[in-house]
């Protein structure tokens, strides 16, 4: 059963760091639903605000809709109320809609509403799109603003007037006249997160725009190093977030960097590299070559 409401759900996110968990894969690259919940188990004994199931780190895009109904009801379960479960919506209109309708049966306390596959669409499009979705259910709803779904500060502002679950707005393009735009117009109707890759790289510049959380991929092997962090980055301790920038985040984007598709498959070798391995990326990304799992190995290994 859902335990929040869509403004509850809002407050508890907004207030601490985003575990977005990737999915374990057997070597054959079969769901490990075992292995899965192994893993939420793990990062739940961290003081998170939410968790979201199924994501972009979470391979959502590589799982069939049983899959993702499998991953979704299993995190619901682990979890157990601890903090707040997520599940996607993603795909054609009809696809995210199915998605959110069994999120809700699943038990799931929000969604986020991922960008659809391939097309690209008109802000009308979309509106109607995001809208179609946050009348599906009366789950809270995150919108994820990227690649071919970049909602300007105009539609955002529709939507959030036409649709009380819209509760989150996920800026994925970091581009800081648009978030300017948008937070000006909307201001605190929605809460803001960050969701670039390896957001932890622009957290304190769009704290400063009304982002207060970010989703962490890093939390997946360092949750405790990622806790510290965001801390940091809350207090607006400037040296040390730099310090840890320096340290580790600049030298891991340089491995993430090499090949499209890394920034989802270093955070599985990462795992890997710290003895918690939740198997292989499915295609179309690929795996991280074994020098360059060692390579992070040493990294992570400089900051235990």
């Amino acid at each position: 059963m859902t335990r929040y409401s869509p403004n509850e759900l809002a407050d508890q996110i907004k207030s601490g760091l985003l575990s977005f968990p990737v999915t374990a894969f057997d070597s054959e690259r079969e769901l490990d639903l075992p292995g899965y919940r192994t893993h939420l188990s793990w990062l739940a004994e961290q003081p998170v605000a939410g968790l979201f199931a199924a994501g972009g780190t979470g391979e959502g895009f590589s799982l069939s809709l049983e899959e993702t109904d499998a991953v979704v009801r299993a995190a619901v379960d682990e979890i157990d109320g601890k903090v707040p479960v997520l599940a996607p919506a993603t795909g054609s209109t009809v696809n995210a809609v199915a998605q959110a309708k069994a999120a809700k049966a699943a038990g799931a306390d929000g969604l986020l509403l991922l960008p659809p596959y391939l097309t690209e669409a008109s802000q009308d499009g979309l509106f109607e799109h995001v809208s179609q979705v946050c009348r599906a259910t009366d789950l809270g709803v995150v919108v994820y603003s990227r690649a071919n779904a970049v909602l300007v500060d105009e539609t955002v502002a529709r939507l959030a007037d036409a649709n009380e679950t819209l509760v989150g707005f996920k800026d994925g393009i970091g581009n800081i006249e648009q978030m300017t735009r948008t937070y000006a117009k909307v201001g605190d109707r929605l809460m803001y997160i960050g969701g670039l890759p390896t957001a932890e790289t622009f957290a304190l510049p769009l704290l400063q725009l009304g982002v207060s959380t970010y989703s962490s991929a890093l939390f997946n092997f360092l949750p405790a190093w990622a806790i510290d962090f965001y801390d940091a980055v809350r207090r607006q301790d400037h040296a040390e977030v730099y310090r840890r920038l320096n340290e580790f985040v600049i030298p891991y984007l340089d491995i993430r960097d090499r090949k499209p598709g890394y920034a989802v498959s270093i955070v599985k070798a990462g795992l890997k590299a710290v003895g918690r391995d939740a198997g292989p990326v499915r295609s179309p990304l690929s795996d991280l070559a074994d020098s360059e799992v060692a390579e992070l190995k040493t990294l992570i290994d400089s900051i235990s």
